[in-house]
């Protein structure tokens, strides 16, 4: 798919955090697990090299739907040497 030539892996975003932090990214992987939480969506993507959590106002993929997803990344929040990193998705 032409979609896979233009997309950043999960796993160099969550090595290099700051690198990405506020930039748009496309990744594409399988979507492992989804929730909402009060007014957050969200899902974890999962592709060959990682994971990442996806923050959207779009309706939830499904578990198991390979997606495409552009979107800004953002540290939520560090917890000591722990960052969480996340992608908002950007309305389309």
């Amino acid at each position: 798919c032409s979609q896979g030539l233009f997309s950043t892996p999960v796993g160099k975003i969550k090595a290099s955090p700051r690198d990405y932090d506020g930039k748009q990214v496309t990744v594409n992987g399988t979507v492992t697990d989804s929730a909402s939480l009060f007014f957050v969506k969200y899902f974890f993507l999962k592709d060959d090299s990682g994971e990442i959590t996806v923050v959207t106002d779009r309706v939830l993929p499904h578990k198991g739907e390979k997606v495409a997803v552009t979107g800004k990344v953002q540290e939520a929040f560090s917890f000591g040497d722990n960052q969480v990193i996340v992608i908002v998705e950007t309305a389309k």
